[in-house]
């Protein structure tokens, strides 16, 4: 068993390795828009899943998430030679790349919670003018005592 500091260390070597070569050394134009967001290694250090983003070429152009998956995957041989020559560990680990979803869910979570700020705030401006149903204040004429004794006298009467 491995040192669980130990493979942290290494994760955050290889993204480094990785990302340093996608950006200078890795000539294929699929991966000009590739982002490394994470790494992790298996606990015996022999496989590293490698997490990975795609922007797009433009603010309104989506990404090409396909082509930058055949890109990384055409590139693995020549990554895990750099990663190996980089770590100077005893086994290189195997790399799989996983698109990353995260950015894309948080995406989501900021549109949820933009659709609730807009139903609190149409909420709040239907509250401002609201009159409540009723009377104002439904208690303001307190009971006689009258009408408290003649309660108190039927529920005696039931016993």
């Amino acid at each position: 068993m491995v040192d669980p500091a130990r493979a942290r260390r290494l994760a955050k070597r290889i993204g480094t390795i990785v990302a340093t070569a996608i950006d200078h050394e890795i000539k294929d134009p699929r991966l000009a828009y590739v982002t490394i967001t994470d790494t992790k290694v298996t606990n015996d250090l022999h496989d590293a899943t490698v997490y990975y983003t795609v922007r797009g070429e433009s603010v309104d152009s989506a990404p090409d998430v396909e082509s930058a998956a055949a890109g990384l995957d055409k590139a693995k041989g020549v990554l895990r030679s750099k990663v190996g020559a980089g770590t100077g560990v005893r086994f290189t680990p195997t790399l799989t790349f996983v698109a990353d979803t995260v950015p894309d869910t948080a995406r989501h979570m900021e549109e949820l919670l933009a659709r609730a700020r807009a139903a609190d705030d149409e909420v709040a401006k239907a509250r401002e003018n609201a009159q409540p149903a009723g009377e104002a204040d439904p208690y303001k004429e307190p009971r006689s005592a009258t009408d408290v004794d003649s309660d108190t006298a039927d529920i005696h009467e039931d016993v």
